[in-house]
C-alpha cells in the first residue's frame, strides 16, 4: 500500500482520531508575552476550563481540521447547523480533553513507546489501525500492508509524515483515555446485598387497587395558586432548577423578503431568453460554467439523476433536444441531450498509476506507462507489474478497484472504462497521474444520456428586499419604547415568535438558519432591551427584543416562575384534592368505602415491578408504587400526592420472586449496567466540579 495513497484516502480518520477519539490530546498553551497587557491576552480567550485558558487561533485551527473531516465524510459543503454542530463538538472535546489530561497528569498514567509501538504493530493492533489496514473486500487486517505502509513512512514529506503522527497520537490518546476509564469502573463494585435488593425490586410482584382523584378533573379557572404554593414547591424542586449554563431568551419578529410573483416572472422571463441562447450554443460546457448555479460536469448519466421534473423527459427526448426550461423546487432548469446510449450498469477494472512527479513530468510518466502496457500486451502479469510500480492503494491488490458504477470515477476514468470493452488496455492521462487501465469486466445494460445542465434559482429583487426591509424599519421606530414591543406586534398584525435557552455555544432561532448574530447581540444587552439593529439574513429581516437572562447556577423563583405555573396549578389541586381525600378516609374501612364516598371507582392493578413504577394507562407515579411496596398486604394507605392525581391505594398481595442463589451472574449484570454509565458519570462529575467559562459567542 502507498503511503501517499494512505494518508491522502484516509485524512478524515487522521484529523477524526486526532480531534475527536484523541480526547486526551496534550495541549501545550502558550507562555504569558513579557510586556503584553492583560486585557489584550484576555481578548484572545475564548474560554476558560479547571484554570485553564482555551485560546482563539488554537480553538480556531481545531474547528478547522474538524470541518474539513466532516466535509470529507459527509460530502458538499457544511450549511451553518452543520458548522455550529462542528464547533460544539470540538468545544466538549476540548473540555473533556483539559479535563481528562489534569485527572491523567495527577495519576501518573502515561503510554510508553513500547506500548505505543504494541498498539501499531504488535499481536493486537488498535482497532484503528485494523480498520485503516484491512482489505476492503474481505474485512480482514492485511499486516503486510502495514509493514510495508511502516517500512516507507521515514520517506514521505514533512506534511505526510506530520499527518501520520497526529493518527499515533489519537491511538496514545485513546489509550490513556482507556486506562483513565478503567481505573473508575474498577473502583465501581455491588454488594451482594445490593444485588439481592435489585433481583427483589426487578421480580417481585404487587397486586392493588387505587382510587384516583385526577388533577383533570378540576378546571384550571378555580385554583388561584398563592405564593406559598409557588414557593413551596419551588423549594421542593429546587434541584431541578440550576441552569447548567448562561442562556438567553430573546422575542422576535420576521419580515419576509422571499421571491414574489414579480420576482419569479422577471426570471422566468430572463431563462427563457437565456434558453434561447442554449440552444445555438456550440461551446456547451462553457455555457453551463458561465450561466448555471450548479456547476454539474457534463457526463453520461443513469435515469433517476435528475431533478424528477426534468428526469422522464430528458430520457424521452432525442439527442440534440432542449429539455426545459422548467420550475422545480424554487429553481428554473434545462438540459440538453448530447447523446444517448446503451452503457453498462457496471465495470470491474485494474489500473496501475504512475505519478508524473516522481517520473520527472507528465512525459516520462506516459512513456513509461506505454512501455509497461507493451509489456502486458505480450503477456507480462498485470497483477505483477501493479505491485511493481503502481503508487497508489490498489498496487498491493495488483491493480483491482473492484467493481464500481457510473459516478464513482472522475469523468474522464469512467468513460474510458464504460465506453470500453472487456479485456481491452488502456492509457489514460488524469488529473491524478497516467493510468494504464484495464477493462476486466462489464455488467447489465441501460441508456445512459450525456446532459448539459443548466439552473438557476429563484431569487428576491432589490425592491422586494427593500419593501421587507422599510416594514421592519416602521415597526422598529414603533418601539422605541421596549414596553411596548407586543403592543405594536398586536398592532401590525405581526406574528411574534419566542426562542428559548439561547447558549453561548449552540444557538438555534426556528426559521432562522444562521442565528448567531442575534446570539452575540444578545449576550451583549440587558434585559428587555431591543436591538438597535435589524438583522438581515438571506430572505428575512428580524427585529429582536430580549425577554430573559438566566445565569448559570441556581435559578432565583421568579425566573421559573412562569414556566412552573401548570406544575403549580397542579400543586395547589393536590392540596384541594388531598383534604377530599383524607376526609373519605376518616372512618372508611376499606377502599371500596373511600370509593363510594368520593363517587369514584376501585381500579385493580396487577403484576407491578419496583423497578418499572409505571400505572398501565396514567403514568409513572414513584411516589404511589413506592408506597404500595411498603404497605402490607389488606392495609390502606394515607392520600398520595402523585403525578396524575391523588391516590389511595390498598395492596393485595405480592408474588415473591425464587431465593436468589446465584448472587454472582446478578452482580455482573449490574455491573455491566453500570459500566455503561461510567464514562458519561465521569464527565459529567468533572464537569461539574470543575469551574468552566464559555466565551465563544463573542468570538463565532
Amino acid at each position: 500500500m502507498g503511503i501517499m495513497s494512505f494518508l491522502r484516502e484516509r485524512a478524515g480518520y487522521i484529523i477524526m482520531g486526532a480531534i475527536g477519539v484523541a480526547i486526551l490530546a496534550f495541549l501545550v498553551g502558550d507562555g504569558i508575552r513579557y510586556g503584553q497587557p492583560f486585557w489584550s491576552q484576555q481578548q484572545n480567550v475564548i474560554g476558560e476550563v479547571a484554570g485553564e485558558s482555551i485560546k482563539y487561533d488554537e480553538f480556531s485551527k481545531k474547528i478547522e481540521r474538524a470541518e474539513a473531516s466532516f466535509r470529507q465524510q459527509m460530502g458538499g459543503t457544511l450549511n451553518p447547523q452543520m458548522a455550529a454542530y462542528v464547533q460544539d463538538n470540538t468545544w466538549k472535546q476540548e473540555v473533556s480533553t483539559i479535563l481528562l489530561q489534569k485527572e491523567v497528569n495527577r495519576l501518573g498514567l502515561v503510554v510508553s513507546k513500547s506500548e505505543l509501538n504494541d498498539l501499531v504493530n504488535g499481536q493486537n493492533p488498535d482497532q484503528q489501525i485494523i480498520q485503516n489496514f484491512s482489505d476492503p473486500k474481505t474485512g480482514q487486517f492485511n499486516r503486510s500492508q502495514l509493514t510495508s505502509f511502516l517500512q516507507n513512512i521515514d520517506t514521505q514529506p514533512a506534511e505526510m509524515q506530520a499527518q501520520w503522527n497526529l493518527f499515533l497520537e489519537g491511538i496514545k490518546n485513546n489509550r490513556l483515555s482507556q486506562k483513565y476509564m478503567n481505573l473508575v469502573k474498577n473502583s465501581v463494585y455491588i454488594t451482594s446485598l445490593e444485588a439481592r435488593e435489585d433481583y427483589s425490586q426487578r421480580n417481585k410482584l404487587a397486586n392493588f387497587s387505587y382510587v384516583l382523584l385526577d388533577y383533570a378533573s378540576v378546571d384550571n379557572s378555580k385554583v388561584k395558586p398563592t405564593d406559598a404554593d409557588y414557593q413551596e414547591y419551588y423549594n421542593e424542586n429546587k434541584a431541578t432548577f440550576k441552569n447548567e449554563e448562561e442562556t438567553r431568551t430573546v422575542d422576535y419578529v420576521v419580515f419576509d423578503a422571499k421571491p414574489s410573483k414579480a420576482d419569479s416572472a422577471e426570471i422566468k422571463s430572463n431563462f427563457d431568453k437565456l434558453a434561447a441562447d442554449f440552444r445555438a450554443s456550440t461551446n456547451d460546457s462553457m455555457f453551463v460554467s458561465i450561466n448555471s448555479d450548479a456547476k454539474m460536469p457534463i457526463s453520461y448519466i443513469h435515469k433517476g439523476q435528475l431533478d424528477p421534473a426534468l428526469d422522464s423527459l430528458v430520457f424521452k427526448a432525442a439527442p440534440g433536444a432542449l429539455v426545459g426550461p422548467l420550475l422545480s423546487n424554487d429553481k428554473y432548469r434545462m438540459a440538453k441531450v448530447l447523446d444517448k446510449r446503451s452503457s453498462p450498469d457496471s465495470v470491474k477494472a485494474s489500473h496501475i498509476l504512475i505519478n508524473p512527479a516522481t517520473e520527472g513530468g507528465a512525459d516520462k510518466a506516459k512513456a513509461k506507462a506505454d512501455s509497461i502496457a507493451n509489456l502486458i500486451r505480450k503477456g507480462a502479469s498485470f497483477s505483477d507489474l501493479a505491485k511493481q510500480f503502481g503508487t497508489d492503494a490498489s498496487k498491493d491488490k495488483g491493480g483491482d478497484l473492484g467493481t464500481f458504477g457510473r459516478g464513482a470515477m472522475i469523468p474522464a476514468f469512467e468513460e474510458a472504462v464504460f465506453n470500453g470493452k472487456p479485456g481491452e488496455l488502456k492509457v489514460l492521462t488524469t488529473q491524478f497521474g497516467t493510468h494504464v487501465i484495464h477493462i476486466d469486466s462489464q455488467k447489465g445494460s441501460s441508456v445512459v444520456a450525456k446532459v448539459a445542465l443548466v439552473e438557476k434559482g429563484v431569487t428576491t429583487s432589490s425592491k422586494t428586499q427593500n419593501d421587507a426591509y422599510t416594514r421592519a424599519s416602521a415597526f422598529l421606530t414603533s418601539v422605541k419604547d421596549p414596553d411596548e414591543f407586543d403592543a405594536a406586534v398586536s398592532k401590525a398584525g405581526l406574528r411574534k415568535l419566542t426562542s428559548p435557552e439561547l447558549s453561548g455555544g449552540q444557538a438555534s432561532i426556528p426559521g432562522i438558519e444562521n442565528p448567531r448574530k442575534i446570539a452575540q447581540w444578545a449576550f451583549k444587552a440587558n434585559e428587555g432591551d431591543v436591538a438597535e439593529e435589524i438583522f438581515s439574513f438571506d430572505d428575512k429581516y428580524v427585529v429582536a427584543k430580549l425577554t430573559d437572562i438566566r445565569k448559570k447556577g441556581q435559578l432565583p423563583l421568579e425566573k421559573v416562575k412562569k414556566s412552573i405555573e401548570p406544575m403549580v396549578i397542579n400543586y395547589a389541586k393536590a392540596k384541594m384534592l388531598n383534604e377530599k381525600a383524607t376526609a373519605a378516609l376518616s372512618g372508611a374501612a376499606n377502599l371500596n368505602a373511600v370509593a363510594s364516598k368520593l363517587g369514584k371507582q376501585v381500579v385493580p392493578v396487577q403484576n407491578i415491578v419496583f423497578a418499572n413504577p409505571i400505572i398501565p394507562g396514567l403514568s409513572q407515579e414513584n411516589k404511589v408504587i413506592g408506597t404500595v411496596f411498603g404497605l402490607k398486604p389488606g392495609k390502606m394507605s394515607k392520600a398520595i400526592n402523585g403525578e396524575a392525581g391523588v391516590y389511595v391505594v390498598s395492596a393485595a398481595g405480592f408474588n415473591e420472586p425464587p431465593a436468589l442463589t446465584n448472587t454472582y451472574k446478578q452482580k455482573e449484570q449490574m455491573m455491566q449496567m453500570l459500566g455503561q454509565q461510567v464514562p458519561n458519570q465521569a464527565f459529567k462529575a468533572l464537569t461539574d466540579k470543575a469551574n468552566i467559562k464559555d466565551n465563544r459567542v463573542k468570538f463565532f
